[in-house]
């Protein structure tokens, strides 16, 4: 079986050492850069399969490298950040980042974070390939498996993949509230909830596209689509 192809961005040099060696003892191929410009090299150049991105970079930062390699090929992307700051996280989500986690963070997470992206990749192309599902309709908002195409009446709405799946998943129940946990579960391919902000995170963003009145917050236990909007 061909081995996937991790790169990794880090300019600290000790801990870009450190994920590789982890990487590679998990049977990945290990792509290393350093600096934005080089970031972008290699991704364009080498085509992997997954990038764990820092987002504190020489050269450019790691929002500039992520929008510059979407732009060219969607490739699903960990980002890395010092800062824990609203603002930082939704710039990351906004320029096509899948997941992020801030530091200091543990070897094993982002490992972990890397195989449920990739899980969520390769389920996503099979759906897509085998799907007869049709388009879902809530009121003026249209979304479509096959073609993962979302309108607004005739306006199209341009999603990263992973706001599609979250919308998606709602979609599928519009009006029932779904809690943090089973949208982690299916949307992230989390088995635990360690991750209950980064469904707050990906839900703004979602929202600053679609409107935030088409996604009822039921505080303490998830998010629901409404019905008419």
């Amino acid at each position: 079986m061909t081995k996937r192809r991790v790169l990794v961005v880090e300019d600290e040099r000790s801990i870009s050492e450190a994920l590789s060696a982890r990487f590679r003892s998990e049977g990945y191929e290990v792509l290393q850069a350093f600096d934005g410009p080089g970031a972008v090299r290699v991704a364009l150049d080498e085509s992997p399969d997954v990038v764990v991105l820092d987002v504190m970079l020489p050269g450019f930062d790691g929002h500039e490298v992520c929008r510059r390699i979407q732009a060219e090929r969607p490739v699903p992307v960990l980002m890395l950040t010092a800062r824990d700051e609203e603002s930082d996280v939704l710039v990351g989500l906004g320029v096509g980042a899948d997941d992020y986690l801030t530091k200091p963070f543990r070897i094993r997470e982002v490992v972990a974070r890397v195989a449920a992206l990739l899980r969520r990749v390769e389920r996503a192309s099979q759906l897509q390939d085998s799907t007869g599902e049709g388009e879902m309709v809530i009121g003026d908002l249209h979304v479509d498996p096959a073609t993962r195409r979302v309108r607004i009446a005739t306006r199209e709405v341009h999603l990263t993949r992973t706001e599609f799946d979250l919308l998606s998943v709602l979609a599928h129940e519009p009006g029932r509230v779904l809690n943090r946990e089973r949208l982690l579960a299916e949307v992230w391919d989390w088995a635990d909830a360690a991750g209950t902000r980064t469904v707050d995170s990906h839900v703004k963003a979602l929202r600053a596209k679609i409107g935030a009145d088409r996604i009822r917050t039921v505080h303490g236990v998830g998010y629901a689509l409404e019905v008419s909007s």
